[in-house]
């Protein structure tokens, strides 16, 4: 594997990049009252969705690539520094209350490692050999997916984590918010969301932030449907770890089912806190063991074990 700081030797081509560029239109921002300002920004950030909007079918066909490795049973890594890093821990660490996944299956790899979630670690994102290492530790391989995330589409640990991924046979994602990035050429799969210079100039923690916010939410929750986690538009493999989540499971079930809320809560109870496993019980009169079995027959896909045919 080459080294990757071989596309980054000129800092002077970072003023190029549209995401450092100082916009004329924010020039005197630090003079204006926080109303203006507020509206400011918020203008700034209503371009966002235009942006990612653009690169739809782009992103479509990396998640079905992503969901065809999941389903195989492959994993997922987010790759990414600052910022980006930090986004993709977020939504990484959301999965498993949310769609009841396995910790192992999305995780997040982050320039510095834990200490970098919660404040910089200096030149962690320049260190290509840390990024190559990462996806070795993570014993990246054909049936896994990598998603790297640098608003520049520059970042030399980013790159280097996917061009490693990539020559271990695993499909590769590059996410960027500039166009004809380094990123893009090392992924087999390019995601650029131009959004343009940020109202602080150079702080992609701002519209470059929210753009690979909006993007992850779409690979995960989108893959998650397609995986058979969502029924209808419920999260029905949420896990039910306070009274709040009960709450929410025992509407669901009563949603899906039709049923009184008293007996909905009791079939949650009495499935162990499965919304799934507590649905078939209802719908097909049986036990909680009896309801497991039909859902494993169906892949656990809530739909298929709800058809009357299955055993």
């Amino acid at each position: 594997m080459s080294d990757a700081t071989e596309d980054f030797d000129s800092t002077a081509a970072l003023a190029t990049l549209s995401t450092e560029r100082a916009d004329p239109r924010y020039s005197g921002i630090d003079h204006l009252p926080t109303l203006d300002l507020a509206r400011t920004m918020n203008e700034a950030d209503a371009t966002v969705p235009r942006a990612v909007a653009a690169v739809l079918p782009e992103l479509a066909a990396a998640i079905d690539a992503i969901v065809e490795r999941l389903a195989a049973g492959g994993r997922l890594r987010y790759v990414g520094a600052g910022t980006a890093g930090r986004v993709a821990v977020q939504d990484a660490a959301e999965c498993p209350p949310t769609f009841s996944t396995d910790p192992e299956l999305i995780k997040a790899i982050l320039a510095g490692g834990t200490a970098a979630e919660r404040g910089a670690v200096e030149g962690s994102e320049d260190d290509t050999a840390a990024g190559i290492a990462a996806i070795a530790a993570e014993d990246i391989g054909p049936n896994d997916a990598v998603v790297g995330l640098a608003a520049s589409g520059r970042t030399p640990f980013v790159i280097a984590a996917v061009r490693e991924a990539r020559a271990r046979g695993a499909l590769t994602v590059g996410l960027s918010c500039n166009t004809a990035t380094a990123l893009s050429a090392a992924a087999e799969h390019a995601v650029e969301v131009p959004v343009g210079p940020e109202v602080v100039a150079g702080s992609t923690r701002l519209k470059s932030g929210t753009a690979q916010k909006f993007v992850l939410n779409m690979i995960s929750t989108i893959s998650m449907v397609k995986l058979g986690k969502v029924y209808r538009n419920l999260m029905v493999d949420m896990r039910v770890l306070n009274s709040k989540l009960a709450d929410r499971a025992v509407r669901m079930i009563c949603e899906i089912t039709g049923s009184e809320r008293e007996a909905a809560r009791r079939a949650l109870n009495d499935s162990g806190d499965r919304i799934k496993t507590a649905v078939v019980m209802i719908e097909h009169g049986v036990d909680a063991s009896t309801a497991d079995a039909r859902l494993e027959s169906a892949n656990g896909r809530l739909a298929a074990a709800l058809a009357r045919g299955v055993r």
